[in-house]
């Protein structure tokens, strides 16, 4: 029988590669080049994908094109959405002006890579589009200079779904993209999310982060350490994103909550702890219960468990979460390289605390 081969996962582009091709074929109708169907643009690293356009209209003094993005096999929020782009003259010389239009976010908080009152359209995407413009200028004959307003319809009620609001981004979505492609599961939009949660918080002077691994665990944080709304970091399954991010970027104290088996995944040296990447190691957690006296019956038990919370029940009056959470920071700390301070508190399904360090 032929061995079976796994079909590659399908690449995808972001919204700043598909905000880059809207406006280009805006900008080239603008130039009365008509619009070009598939739009073809150039990316940083050199591709030349091209885009279908999803509507299209020609007014006095203004041109709007739209493009569906595709994020390719990657679960992105905004696969499907539509990118728009309303491009309209500006003065000689004011080159390319970027407004957010329905759906696009406004930053409202000190430490993005955008002044507060800026649309929320990253440096990446704001290049991307200039070049692609300036490229469509030189060939028409004319100067790139104009009003580029980028939309997402429905935006709005996506970025529900996104860390936008705790970043200070309000209104809608952010257009995100330094090389225009999406790899899928690189998790490129959360990574983004928490160093620019990381980065708004340096800038608001808070010198204590707690970063969790979701909702029951930020329950928990905000219970037990009373922070300001900024000072919450969702790191989800990305531990090592955190802790890579804070080691350049250190703050005074970070503590670390979650569930206590990703946290026995980061004892045991795991930075993604995501199913897909790591698993527990019940034999693992059976030598923490024998470093603890449990008996020979209770070890094997652990060792057979199917499950971190099986392990965990067995345990009893064993201070099993203690060891994990100790371990949990020390490999933080390794991690961290002396920068920032670290503790780390583990908690049950239920939320309730079962080991804490630091």
């Amino acid at each position: 029988m032929a061995a079976m081969t796994e079909t590659p996962l399908r690449k995808g582009w972001t919204t700043g590669a598909c905000a880059t091709a809207a406006a280009t074929a805006a900008f080239t109708a603008l130039m009365g080049g008509g619009f070009p169907d598939p739009v073809r643009i150039r990316l940083p690293r050199g591709e030349t994908p091209a885009f279908a356009l999803s509507r299209r209209d020609l007014l006095p003094r203004r041109a709007v094109a739209g493009v569906i993005k595709d994020a390719g096999d990657d679960p992105d929020v905004t696969h499907g959405a539509e990118i728009v782009a309303s491009v309209e003259p500006a003065p000689l010389g004011s080159g390319v002006v970027f407004k957010a239009g329905e759906g696009v976010g406004t930053v409202t908080l000190p430490g993005l890579p955008l002044p507060v009152g800026e649309p929320a359209i990253n440096p990446g995407p704001r290049a991307q589009i200039t070049a692609n413009l300036a490229e469509v200028a030189a060939s028409l004959g004319g100067a790139a200079d104009c009003v580029v307003t980028v939309s997402i319809p429905g935006g709005e009620a996506l970025a529900a779904r996104t860390l936008n609001a705790r970043l200070g981004i309000l209104g809608g979505l952010s257009i995100l993209g330094t090389t225009g492609v999406v790899v899928p599961y690189s998790c490129s939009a959360w990574v983004h999310s928490i160093q620019r949660g990381v980065d708004v918080a340096r800038a608001m002077g808070l010198r204590h982060l707690a970063a969790v691994t979701g909702k029951t665990s930020e329950t928990t944080a905000r219970r037990l350490l009373e922070l300001p709304e900024p000072a919450l970091i969702d790191m989800g399954d990305m531990a090592g994103a955190v802790l890579k991010y804070l080691r350049a970027h250190p703050v005074e104290r970070l503590t670390l909550v979650g569930g206590f088996a990703k946290l026995a995944k980061l004892a045991a040296g795991r930075l993604d702890l995501h199913s897909r990447a790591s698993r527990v190691e019940t034999d693992r957690l059976a030598g923490l219960l024998a470093g603890l006296g449990a008996s020979a019956e209770m070890v094997a038990a652990a060792r057979g468990a199917r499950s971190a919370a099986q392990v965990l029940d067995l345990a009893g009056a064993l201070p099993l979460g203690d060891a994990v959470a100790k371990q949990a920071r020390e490999a933080a700390r390794a991690v961290l390289s002396g920068g920032t301070e670290v503790a780390v508190v583990c908690i049950d399904r239920a939320g309730r605390v079962v080991g804490r360090a630091g």
